[in-house]
């Protein structure tokens, strides 16, 4: 069981009327936000499993845009997420689909602006609580629980000691990590959780490492 303790099985304080369906797609959405780093103009929602069969009447399409406008699961406004979005021009589409999801409570996410867009699957284990599994088409697992570095980066010998090297050094410990590559030698993600806060000038020691593309990170 994933489960730590009895609150996780309890849920947490929220609007509402599921912790699985509401509690955490809000979270869902809110980790999009948050890697998104803004508000995005425009979303594409795609509900599989339970989620496709239920959304509309446990209130889990409001709860996603509630966590992409930056809403957490005790916001008042939740309940009035969709108008929300609406009055502030994120146009919202949603979806139900058909094909089967490695779990029931699953949700494809596609936002974005002029600017750029992200995509990302987050999945809804009970209690709450969520994992993020895929982001821009690459495989990962991500609580969103714990702050958490986003490294996109060439795959090349090294490049991941120098990460743990720079996080050693900042006497940063490293909770969870992984790492996901689409083809050797190319592009690759290395998510890592830990367990203390990651200042902005951390971020740019690691975007000065060799072969790193892009850093984000995801507060706690």
């Amino acid at each position: 069981m994933k489960y730590k303790s009895v609150f996780d099985i309890i849920g947490p304080v929220m609007v509402g009327p599921s912790s699985s369906h509401t509690a955490g797609a809000v979270r869902i959405g809110l980790v999009a936000r948050k890697l998104f780093g803004r508000k995005p103009t425009w979303a594409r929602i795609s509900f599989y499993g339970s989620f496709a069969e239920t959304y509309r009447g446990h209130g889990t399409d409001v709860a996603i845009v509630a966590g992409l406008l930056g809403f957490d699961t005790f916001d008042e406004r939740l309940p009035n997420a969709l108008e929300i979005a609406q009055a502030e021009g994120v146009d919202v589409t949603f979806s139900a689909e058909e094909a089967i999801p490695h779990h029931p409570n699953t949700a494809r996410l596609r936002i974005g602006d002029d600017e750029g867009e992200l995509e990302l699957v987050g999945i809804s284990i009970g209690g709450g609580k969520i994992e993020i599994v895929e982001l821009n088409g690459f495989a990962l697992k991500l609580s969103g629980h714990h702050p958490a570095l986003l490294i996109m980066h060439n795959d090349r010998y090294g490049t991941i000691g120098a990460v743990a090297s720079v996080l050693a050094k900042q006497k940063i410990n490293i909770g969870h990590m992984e790492v996901s590559r689409k083809e050797k030698g190319k592009e690759a993600l290395m998510a890592i959780e830990v367990d203390q806060p990651l200042t902005d000038d951390l971020i740019q020691e690691l975007e000065q490492l060799p072969n790193i593309i892009q850093v984000a990170k995801l507060a706690d």
